[in-house]
């Protein structure tokens, strides 16, 4: 399971790499996804199963009015990609510092990870889960609000985006 955890440590570490190092905004948004998703995925290997998930879906959802304001916006007809020099070069060095970074920061303890799911506890319910029922009970109104603010979003990207278009 530690194994999963540090791939996704590393992907998370990719990915903003990928953004920072990156001008054009698909090869961005690309890398924001790949954030997201290796985010998630650390929460989801500690436990947080629903929490993550509903994270996942929210932020995407998110990235995709974002995504399609910032490439109606951007008339790049020939955008730099990843395996450009320059988009390269910024690559590595971000990496290379965020490496040179662990070393300066790191105490010598052992890099041992203690997973939630590993105690020894017996429990029926997983905390993220029985938060379920106090989402739609208490902020129910708050997700159709969120929703719906969404939703409008992407019309008005939409319009947006044929306006430009014509």
């Amino acid at each position: 399971m530690a194994y999963v955890v540090y791939l996704c440590l590393f992907g998370l570490i990719l990915g903003l790499a990928a953004v920072a190092s990156n001008p054009s905004p698909y090869f961005a948004a690309l890398g924001l996804v790949l954030v997201a998703a290796a985010g998630c995925g650390v929460l989801a290997s500690f436990g947080g199963s629903f929490l993550s998930l509903i994270l996942f879906l929210i932020y995407l959802g998110g990235m995709l009015v974002v995504f399609a304001y910032s490439a109606a916006l951007a008339a790049d007809p020939f955008p730099e990609s990843w395996g450009n020099e320059s988009v390269l070069g910024f690559m590595v060095l971000y990496i290379i510092m965020v490496v040179i970074g662990g070393f300066v920061f790191w105490d010598g303890s052992s890099l041992e990870l203690d997973l939630l799911g590993g105690n020894s506890e017996m429990s029926v319910l997983w905390g993220d889960a029985s938060g379920v029922g106090l989402i739609y009970s208490c902020g129910g109104w708050l997700l159709v609000l969120g929703g719906w603010i969404l939703f409008l979003t992407l019309f008005v990207v939409l319009e947006l985006t044929c306006e430009l278009a014509i």
